[in-house]
């Protein structure tokens, strides 16, 4: 009898042995985690399911695929494809700690547990976290995690079930990977960068230090054709060995204010309404004076034009005037001697000379009696 319950409990070491390596997961109070369960292609058809460890043998469904996939603040979602189930379970307390199993059910025998996790949950930083559990990438280039940690142990950056990197630098896949450490006086920070990246690289990894282990998914999508042009003129555009760098500290030049921030942009275009508004009126005011300008120059011209026109009139000489009341007419009128002497005393007697009388006469009908020469009074009178 004692026999068979040492073969019994050896075989139970075995299985919990056999299910694979122990995970230990620090989360802070109300935060979340997921975790990965990867399993064989032989349970692509087969139930999966989520439970807490309440004893030796003992472990209390939460959530399954076959169910819901959500109950409270846990959920569960099945790969087939990549014949992997995650667990998320979300605003974690103290009393959620514990051990956990990643298990797939076998109808009519024992169901295999593929994963094992102890969760610690801390009010204060947890001994090993990531910023975000979900890191994206695209075709040939790079993602970076960082790992923050203050626990002691060997760092590590591992392919969940493959190969791990450790040092400064290696390979995954085809895949180069780098460690770069750092520390301070709060916490230590390891940054892990994967360059060159493949379509193959989208996995789950996790990232060790000592026995805590934290997991992180990479997803590697396609390069859009936007990508791919945005990369191809950031290529022709590089400086050759010849030429000089710009240094990668230097602050980029901004354009179009698309830099500056909505604040910044509506500041501007106050400012170039204000200026807009400015030169209108500047201009506004030069088209008013320079109008003004002419129509006075225009005014003075037109005076002095008609100033000269009235001085050209009265300094002129009409040879044929026309009737006016202002002009003085004349008439000859041939007299004899005989007609004259009763007229003026101071004439002498000639009986040769013939004298004629001039009588201006003006509007009035008057006559002012004029001796002329005969020879003359006859010219008048041709």
């Amino acid at each position: 009898m004692a026999l068979h319950l040492s073969l019994l409990l050896l075989l139970l070491i075995f299985d919990r042995l056999s299910a694979g390596k122990v995970g230990y997961v620090s989360v802070q109070t109300g935060g979340s985690i997921t975790f990965p369960c990867s399993y064989d292609q032989y349970y692509i058809k087969h139930v999966k399911y989520w439970c807490q460890e309440l004893g030796w043998d003992v472990c209390s469904y939460l959530v399954r695929t076959d169910h819901p996939k959500s109950s409270g603040k846990t959920s569960i979602s099945d790969d087939i494809n990549k014949r992997i189930f995650t667990v998320t379970m979300t605003y974690l307390t103290l009393w959620d700690y514990g051990n956990y199993r990643c298990v797939v059910e076998i109808n009519g025998g024992t169901d295999i547990m593929i994963q094992w996790f102890y969760l610690s949950v801390t009010p204060g930083t947890p001994e090993l976290y990531v910023e975000q559990q979900e890191v994206t990438g695209v075709e040939g280039g790079s993602v970076t995690v960082c790992c923050y940690y203050s626990n002691s142990g060997d760092m590590k950056w591992c392919r969940m079930g493959g190969d791990c990197v450790s040092g400064n630098s290696g390979t995954l896949n085809g895949t180069s990977v780098t460690l770069m450490r750092t520390s301070d006086a709060n916490n230590r920070t390891v940054t892990v960068t994967m360059s060159g990246l493949k379509m193959e690289n989208t996995d789950w990894y996790w990232c060790r230090v000592g026995e805590l282990e934290m997991p992180v998914h990479i997803t590697v999508s396609q390069q859009t054709a936007t990508q791919r042009t945005s990369k191809m003129t950031s290529t022709t555009q590089d400086p050759t060995p010849q030429q000089p760098s710009a240094s990668p500290t230097a602050e980029p030049v901004q354009t179009d204010n698309t830099s500056q921030g909505a604040e910044g942009n509506m500041e501007e275009v106050h400012q170039r309404s204000i200026d807009v508004k400015v030169l209108l009126i500047s201009l506004g005011m030069l088209v008013g004076v320079t109008a003004g300008i002419l129509v006075t120059w225009k005014m003075w011209r037109r005076h002095k034009d008609n100033k000269a026109k009235d001085q050209t009139t009265n300094n002129s000489v009409d040879p044929f005037p026309e009737a006016d009341d202002d002009v003085t007419y004349s008439t000859v009128i041939p007299q004899h001697k005989t007609q004259l002497k009763g007229q003026t005393k101071s004439a002498e007697p000639d009986d040769n000379v013939v004298y004629s009388s001039l009588a201006l006469q003006v509007t009035t009908q008057s006559y002012y009696p004029l001796l002329l020469p005969v020879g003359l009074a006859q010219w008048f009178e041709a």
